[in-house]
């Protein structure tokens, strides 16, 4: 691997870790507080295990986003889908702003709907540029279909 595309490597999975970071700032001081009193379905995980999947999904959007940057941005298309991976990130990191900071499970689900189909659209986008690259997307969209059903039923049952 070239050196520079190794900094392109740590720097798309170190910007994706980073968000998650952000979005725990938000996430962690609620834990043992507001959401410990929330009522949840019987299918909620376990909350040691939310910090390793989502370690784990950033790490492949990390490397989905390095392997679209590689391609350059000249490449058709990779400035749209870099913007696109860009909103999602956002997306990503209010969702936990909405529940967490907000404590508010409805507008939450809201905000996870959309960042759902942003999801679904950088994946399209990616997959037109480099297969893997959508592949390796493809746990971030099923996990945020399960997060939003939980979320969408943690907002029903409270």
């Amino acid at each position: 691997m070239k050196i520079a595309n190794f900094w392109k490597l740590l720097i798309s999975i170190l910007i994706c870790l980073f968000a998650g970071f952000i979005g725990s700032a938000f996430t962690n001081p609620s834990i043992p507080t507001w959401y410990a009193t929330l009522n949840k379905p019987s299918f909620n995980p376990p909350n040691w295990l939310f910090a390793p999947v989502w370690t784990i999904l950033f790490i492949l959007m990390g490397i989905s986003l390095f392997l679209i940057w590689k391609k350059g941005l000249k490449t058709k298309g990779v400035k749209t889908a870099l913007s696109i991976f860009s909103i999602q990130l956002v997306l990503n990191i209010a969702w936990s702003f909405f529940f967490f900071k907000f404590q508010s499970p409805f507008w939450a689900f809201i905000e996870i709907i959309i960042l759902w189909f942003f999801i679904l659209l950088m994946i399209l986008k990616f997959f037109k540029i480099n297969k893997a690259a959508g592949f390796l997307l493809i746990p971030y969209l099923l996990w945020v279909s399960f997060a939003s059903f939980l979320n969408y039923t943690i907002y029903k049952l409270n």
